[in-house]
């Protein structure tokens, strides 16, 4: 014991001779050294984020506080505008239209969201397994993806068209009547949806397939052993753990559906008689068409805090079913 006391003095007083710092002023160093080392790391994120954060402030930030400004003035674009207080808001309170608009958009999402995630999940399955050619067929069903919705829009044009459509004309060579896809409202509607879904499906069937492929196959294996049907496994295997994608294509399809333009615009123009009409196309008609902006802006504030409060709706129960799981 003596030894080593001596050996440890030693070795203190040769490091004191030397200048080399001794453990204690090691660890003494050691917080203010880390707190450095930190503080560069955050200045480095913050300039890999710069660009980005200012490309945002210049692109969305900008022209969200500029529609909100907006919304409260009477302007047609040209010139300073008239502040108006809340008259915009009011005039949606007495607005058929604008109901009618929000009421479609309402119907648009309940169809289309559930649909084109059920359709992509479905499609996920089958691309997952053993499936002859389903390379070819996955292209196919991304395809659409590859293209605007403008194109999109075009291409159900060609098909839904009540004149000239392929549609129309398959119906007729079988013996069947036509149907007016562009004066019918529940037909024009129909046809939106329609097209709507063969866009989507392909990023759904995208997003499902991902989180089916890291699922590790000795599960669907450990369910097989204990019994469990084809349908057991996908109700209580599959479906579970693609619950993340799953939320994250709840909230993708919905705010998409909320914020739906190019293709009513294209196939419906909104007809017939606001049958088809959506808030985008509403408030695109009262700033472009009528010039009446700051009843346009004040649309697109509502779409603004409807899309914010679903969102936030949606992330709270999720991260409560997460925390009772």
């Amino acid at each position: 014991m003596t030894a080593a006391v001596g050996l440890g003095a030693g070795a203190a007083a040769a490091a004191a001779v030397s200048g080399a710092p001794s453990a204690s002023d090691a660890r003494t160093a050691s917080p203010r050294h880390r707190g450095r080392s930190r503080a560069r790391e955050s200045l480095a994120g913050y300039a890999f984020l710069t660009p980005n954060l200012l490309l945002l402030g210049v692109f969305v930030i900008v022209p969200l506080v500029s529609a909100v400004v907006i919304s409260f003035q009477r302007t047609d674009g040209f010139g300073a505008g008239t502040f108006t207080g809340i008259d915009n808001y009011a005039r949606l309170a007495t607005d058929p239209v604008f109901w009618r608009s929000t009421l479609n958009t309402a119907l648009f999402t309940a169809i289309v969201t559930p649909l084109s995630m059920l359709l992509g999940l479905g499609a996920a399955v089958l691309m997952n397994s053993v499936l002859p050619a389903r390379g070819l067929f996955r292209s196919i069903l991304i395809l659409p993806m590859a293209i605007s919705g403008v194109a999109t829009a075009l291409i159900g044009v060609l098909v839904f068209d009540q004149n000239n459509g392929v549609l129309d004309k398959l119906l007729k060579a079988v013996g069947l009547p036509a149907v007016e896809w562009q004066s019918g409202g529940a037909a024009a509607f129909a046809s939106v949806v329609i097209v709507t879904l063969w866009w989507r499906v392909g990023f759904n069937m995208l997003i499902y397939l991902a989180g089916l492929q890291g699922i590790s196959p000795e599960l669907y294996e450990a369910a097989r052993l204990d019994g469990a049907g084809g349908w057991q496994r996908f109700r209580f295997v599959t479906v579970p753990l693609v619950g993340p994608s799953s939320f994250f294509l709840l909230i993708m399809n919905v705010i998409y559906s909320f914020q739906v333009f190019d293709i009513v615009f294209v196939l419906t123009g909104g007809g017939p008689q606001n049958a088809t009409s959506v808030l985008v196309t509403y408030a695109y008609n009262n700033g472009f068409v009528t010039r009446d902006q700051g009843y346009a802006a004040a649309i697109g504030v509502v779409l603004l805090v409807l899309t914010l409060v679903f969102t936030a709706v949606q992330w709270r129960v999720s991260r409560t079913r997460d925390l009772v799981d």
